[in-house]
């Protein structure tokens, strides 16, 4: 299950797309927009400087900026910094032992094939793809 915490990374990296201007966006303005709490908010981006996914500057003037384009940003890896793994189980888990049991694990194949469905589907799209082109207006 994806905590809120990688669903808020998605829409911190989603907003701080969406209005970007050339200049850091305060954290404040994302919170509001979002309707989200500042405080949390902080602890998430402090996952996504850490990552090097958006850079921050303090002070007068400061703010988040993403580091890179939407388009080259994958959801996969946005999940995967603010959640960990997002393997099945945890013998398919990044940097796992090898579990004694998998010759003949009945059940390997079937986590194998999820996982390789999750790790596709999240990889396979980009925050590009998030990003609504047009903001829609005042109901007619």
């Amino acid at each position: 299950m994806i905590s809120t915490k990688g669903r808020y990374a998605l829409r911190v990296m989603i907003d701080l797309a969406e209005h970007k201007n050339g200049g850091l966006i305060p954290l404040k303005d994302v919170a509001e927009r979002q309707q989200i709490s500042k405080k949390y908010l902080e602890i998430i981006v402090k996952d996504l400087v850490a990552g090097k996914l958006i850079r921050a500057a303090s002070g007068k003037g400061g703010g988040y900026c993403l580091c890179r384009e939407p388009e080259e940003y994958t959801i996969g890896e946005i999940i995967e910094l603010t959640e960990g793994s997002l393997a099945a189980v945890a013998c398919l888990a990044d940097g796992t032992v090898s579990c004694p049991r998998s010759a003949g694990c009945q059940t390997l194949p079937l986590w194998e094939e999820y996982d390789r469905l999750t790790h596709d589907f999240f990889y396979g799209k980009h925050l590009s793809d998030l990003i609504r082109t047009q903001r829609p207006g005042p109901p007619a």
